[in-house]
C-alpha cells in the first residue's frame, strides 16, 4: 500500500534526535533500530523515506534500558509473555495480499450464512472504532454483535471439518521467528497467553497446519467452541470474548492449548501461577492491545508494537505507546532476541 514503507535501505537523512545502530545477529539477521528520546513525528517532511527494511523504533532506549535490566535481576521465573494473535503472531501481507485473519477465513457450508455475518460486520465494525460512542454502549454493541455471530454459526451448522478447510483455503502465515521464539519460551517454562476476541478452534487449527505442534506453555484466551458427536457446532464455553475485554480477566475462561492437539505431557503453569508472574512481555499490533494486561498486577512490562501499515500516520502515536514498534511487517527475531536477554544471567 501507498504508506506502506517497502525496500532495503534508508535513502535520506534522518533527525538528530535519532542514532542508527547497527545491531548483531540473533538466529537471523536483526533490523536496524532507531533511538528517539523524544516523540517521533512523521507528519511533516523531517523523514522522507522510499525504501527501508523492517525496522525497530525505540521510543526511549534508556527507560527501555531499565525495563531489561529489572526483569533479568528477578529471573525468567517472573516473566510470562501476552500476545495478540492477528497481524501479530500472523503476517499482515502474503505475497502482496493482506493477509486472512482468524476469524476473516471461516466459510460455512452454506454461503448464506457467510454473507449474514458480513453484514453483521458491516454494520458493527464502524461502530466499534466510532470516537463518539461511549465505552458503556461500545461494549453492549459489541457484546451484541459477538453474540448474533455465534448465534449464525450454530444456526448455520458450522462443522469442524468447515474449520479444518477454512484454514487450509485461507491465505494465513505466522512471522518468521514465531516457532522459535515458542520453541525458546517453551524450554524454559514461561508462559505464552494469546489473547484473541476470535475463535480458540480456529487459532489451534492454524497452529496445527502452520507450525505442525503444540507448545505445553501456550494458553489460548479465546472464545471456545462445543461440538456434538458429529462434529457440528451446538453452543459456545462460558462468557464471550469480545474486542474490548480481551484481557486478563477473561484467562480464567480459557483452556491450556495442548488440551485440545492431545499433547498431556508435561506440567502447564495453572491460572494463578501465571498470575504470580509480575513480568510481562507484551506483542501486539494496536494501541488498544495494551489493554490485554488489564486485570494483571505486574511489576515490569514491556510492549512490543507491530505497526504494520499506515506508518506515516501512526508512528508518532505507536511509539508513545510502545517500548519498542517494529515496521514493515517485521518478522519474529528481534522478539526472539529481546527475549533471550530478558532470560539471560547479569548484565551486559
Amino acid at each position: 500500500m501507498s504508506n506502506r514503507l517497502q525496500g532495503s535501505i534508508i535513502t535520506t537523512n534522518i533527525p538528530r534526535t535519532f542514532t542508527t545502530v547497527r545491531k548483531h545477529s540473533f538466529f537471523a539477521p536483526t533490523p536496524r533500530v532507531w533511538f528517539n528520546s523524544l516523540p517521533i513525528g512523521m507528519e511533516g517532511n523531517d523523514i522522507s523515506i522510499s525504501t527501508v527494511a523492517s525496522e525497530m523504533v525505540v521510543g526511549d532506549r534508556e527507560l527501555l534500558d531499565k525495563k531489561i535490566a529489572a526483569i533479568r535481576s528477578t529471573g525468567h521465573q517472573k516473566l510470562q509473555v501476552i500476545a495478540d494473535f492477528d497481524r501479530t503472531l500472523t503476517r499482515y501481507s502474503i505475497n502482496g495480499q493482506l493477509g486472512s485473519s482468524s476469524h476473516g477465513l471461516l466459510r460455512q457450508e452454506n454461503p448464506e450464512f457467510d454473507a449474514k455475518r458480513q453484514q453483521l460486520f458491516e454494520y458493527y465494525h464502524p461502530l466499534e472504532f466510532s470516537p463518539t460512542i461511549p465505552i458503556e454502549e461500545k461494549t453492549r454493541l459489541m457484546e451484541e454483535w459477538w453474540g448474533k455471530t455465534h448465534a449464525l454459526l450454530i444456526e448455520g451448522g458450522l462443522t469442524y471439518d468447515a474449520i479444518k478447510q477454512s484454514v487450509a483455503n485461507a491465505s494465513i502465515a505466522f512471522r518468521e521467528g514465531v516457532a522459535e521464539l515458542f520453541e525458546f519460551l517453551e524450554e524454559r517454562d514461561i508462559p505464552v497467553l494469546i489473547f484473541s476476541a476470535g475463535l480458540a478452534d480456529i487459532i489451534e487449527e492454524v497452529l496445527r497446519q502452520k507450525l505442525h505442534r503444540s507448545f505445553k506453555n501456550v494458553k489460548i484466551v479465546s472464545n471456545r467452541m462445543v461440538f456434538n458427536s458429529d462434529g457440528r457446532l451446538v453452543s459456545f464455553k462460558g462468557k464471550t470474548i469480545h474486542s474490548l475485554n480481551k484481557n486478563e480477566h477473561a484467562l480464567d475462561m480459557a483452556a491450556p492449548l495442548h488440551d485440545r492437539l492431545g499433547d498431556i505431557d508435561g506440567s502447564t503453569d495453572d491460572n494463578a501461577s501465571v498470575k504470580r508472574r509480575t513480568n510481562v512481555l507484551l506483542l501486539g499490533d494496536h494501541v488498544g492491545d495494551l489493554g490485554m494486561s488489564d486485570g494483571l498486577n505486574y511489576e515490569t512490562r514491556i510492549s512490543v508494537g507491530f505497526l504494520n501499515d499506515h506508518i506515516e500516520n501512526s508512528l508518532s502515536s505507536y511509539s508513545k505507546a510502545f517500548d519498542v514498534v517494529y515496521l514493515n511487517d517485521a518478522p519474529m527475531w528481534g522478539v526472539v532476541k529481546l527475549v533471550s536477554q530478558l532470560c539471560s544471567a547479569g548484565v551486559d
